[in-house]
């Protein structure tokens, strides 16, 4: 009996000596502008506009609304929440718990750019791009409320610049000097290619841009 209880004591006391784990916790990835993210109903790239809360935004002619978005590191981002095209050419992801939307844009090069703010920059002032394809291009600001004629209708207030894209940059954005100017809408398949500017974006969701 005496020998049964000294064993029952020495179980209990190792049992109290086990370490408790912490449960791992779930991986997290940043949103950046300028990485490239699919559809689950296609395989064509698109690329992230800006980070905004809960998500980002990008061209309304990457997704339609209520479609699952997927990173380019193959994991699930979340689900378009809204999308238009013409209209105001914007669209928005609601991004899920594995993804951390940061105010950074991403040069191509394993470095970012911080963005601070969506002061428009003037014409003629220098901007650079980050596409999912083109990597990161640069230019100028050539002229601001452009009108560009689309199959699917007209989009107004447009930035037009220099810089050279492809169609798998639709979404990319445009930053000058560390403030968000616009997201890719439009190319002419050369080095003219208009933005869509940001606020334009923002306003009709009523979302706030993320900055560091």
């Amino acid at each position: 009996m005496i020998r049964s209880l000294l064993a029952l004591a020495c179980t209990l006391v190792a049992l109290m000596s086990v370490p408790v784990l912490p449960a791992a916790a779930a991986a997290t990835y940043d949103v950046r502008g300028g990485d490239a993210f699919t559809t689950a109903s296609s395989s064509g790239r698109c690329t992230v506009g800006f980070s905004v809360g809960g998500g980002y935004i990008t061209s309304g002619e990457c997704a339609g609304a209520g479609e699952t978005v997927i990173g380019d590191n193959g994991v699930v981002q979340g689900t378009v929440q809204g999308t238009t095209f013409p209209g105001h050419g914007g669209a928005w992801v609601r991004t899920n718990s594995s993804w951390q939307p940061r105010g950074l844009v991403d040069r191509q090069d394993g470095t970012s750019v911080t963005v601070s703010g969506s002061q428009p920059a003037p014409v003629g002032s220098a901007a650079c791009m980050s596409g999912a394809v083109s990597g990161w291009q640069c230019g100028v600001i050539q002229a601001r409320d452009v009108t560009v004629n689309f199959p699917e209708g007209v989009l107004n207030g447009l930035i037009q610049t220099d810089i050279c894209a492809a169609p798998g940059d639709r979404g990319a954005p445009l930053i000058a000097d560390g403030q968000a100017q616009g997201i890719l809408i439009a190319t002419s398949g050369g080095c003219t290619s208009f933005f869509l500017p940001v606020d334009e974006v923002l306003a009709p969701y009523g979302l706030t841009l993320v900055t560091e």
